[in-house]
């Protein structure tokens, strides 16, 4: 089981950036799906997540400015990011809770992150 993170990148002040991840491999369920994000020499932190349902949550901080979205299609979750500022530079994390077999419980899993930088 992956997940595969895409997107990220560099983006002036106020601009927007779009992140993709999507779950490979062989799975029976896919519950919570999420963003996470690690500022420099600061704590891993959730940005927003988003349930099998379509329950949506954000952080204060991004609230109003990124939307969490998810295909469970195509297991893929994506994060829009607007009004982008430099406290938005961080490496961001995709998460998952996912369940690989039907008699197994759901399991946290983690992409391997992707850099976003905000310049000023």
């Amino acid at each position: 089981v992956q997940l595969q993170a895409s997107g990220g990148g560099l983006v002036q002040t106020g601009g927007s950036l779009s992140l993709s991840c999507r779950v490979s491999g062989n799975i029976v369920g896919v519950q919570s799906m999420g963003w996470y994000r690690q500022p420099p020499a600061k704590e891993r932190e959730l940005v927003a997540s988003i349930t099998s349902g379509g329950v949506t949550n954000y952080a204060d901080s991004v609230k109003g400015r990124f939307t969490i979205s998810r295909d469970n299609a195509k297991r893929t979750t994506y994060l829009q990011m607007h009004t982008l500022t430099p406290e938005d530079t961080a490496v961001y994390y995709c998460h998952a809770d996912i369940k690989r077999h039907y008699f197994a419980v759901f399991v946290d899993y983690w992409g391997q992150g992707t850099l976003v930088t905000v310049s000023s």
